[in-house]
């Protein structure tokens, strides 16, 4: 019978079983996964199955951790996510988590812009390490979107974003992650962004704090904006930014970029 095995066909013995499989294309105790779900059982494989077997502790090759990414999102899904191209303006609390969400999703290229350097009082929400302190924000994210797929790709622009140049940074991609801090900036990018390009954005707005996180949504707002967050809580005198409110609304912002994607509406 016929099998796919990390995106090759084999012929294999009918009644293989997957742990045999395992050791006779890989190594004994690799990770196995059948059609996209994960299992250590010694399953009889029929054919048409596709398997993928990926050696633990090992990076694999492109094309088997394509694979590994297809199984896992469904054929379907990954080429429409490798295929897309998504800008984030910002690498703070939201951008930085975003990027790290979009890079595991397997979004095949990210254009990220931020003129700042990882300072210490970053890391209480933001995606960076202390071997980060002091690098600019595009190159430590980019190290580590090189960590978790070093086959996406990644374009940088350490620079200040401005109704001058966010037009051309982000003329290339399908949807731009707004994910500033300052709300002039907030408002400058979009309205930029709407006016000048056909791309479509997704805004973060009112994250702060530990209130509910049921509070955190994803609305649409005109043709081409979503906007994410409760919309109402700022950070003020006694309500900060803190790790799991800026997580939440980041997870919502890549959440509706993946759904945008694939051709719903978030």
């Amino acid at each position: 019978m016929k099998l796919t095995i990390n995106g090759t066909e084999r012929e294999v013995p009918d009644g293989l079983r997957l742990q045999d499989a395992a050791a006779q294309f890989c190594v004994p105790g690799c990770v196995t996964i059948l059609n996209g779900f994960q299992t250590n059982e010694n399953i009889v494989l029929c054919s048409s199955d596709s398997v993928t077997l990926i050696q633990k502790g090992v990076l694999p090759p492109a094309d088997v951790l394509e694979h590994m990414m297809a199984s896992r999102h469904s054929p379907k899904v990954h080429q429409a996510v490798k295929r897309a191209s998504v800008g984030i303006a910002g690498l703070g609390g939201l951008g930085s988590n975003i990027a790290v969400m979009l890079a595991r999703t397997g979004v095949g290229r990210l254009v990220l812009a931020d003129f700042d350097v990882v300072e210490p009082s970053n890391l209480n929400r933001q995606n960076y390490c202390i071997r980060h302190l002091g690098m600019a924000k595009t190159d430590a994210l980019a190290e580590q979107i090189r960590d978790i797929n070093p086959y996406i790709t990644v374009e940088t622009h350490c620079v200040r974003i401005t109704e001058n140049n966010a037009a051309e940074l982000f003329r290339d991609c399908e949807i731009v992650c707004e994910a500033f801090d300052n709300p002039d900036c907030k408002s400058m990018l979009v309205s930029t962004l709407l006016d000048e390009t056909d791309v479509r954005i997704v805004s973060g707005s009112g994250m702060a704090g530990y209130g509910s996180a049921n509070e955190i949504v994803t609305r649409r707002r005109f043709s081409r904006l979503y906007v994410c967050g409760d919309g109402v809580t700022a950070a003020q005198n006694g309500v900060g930014l803190m790790a799991p409110r800026a997580t939440l609304c980041a997870a919502h912002q890549a959440n509706a970029v993946l759904r945008l994607i694939l051709g719903e509406q978030p």
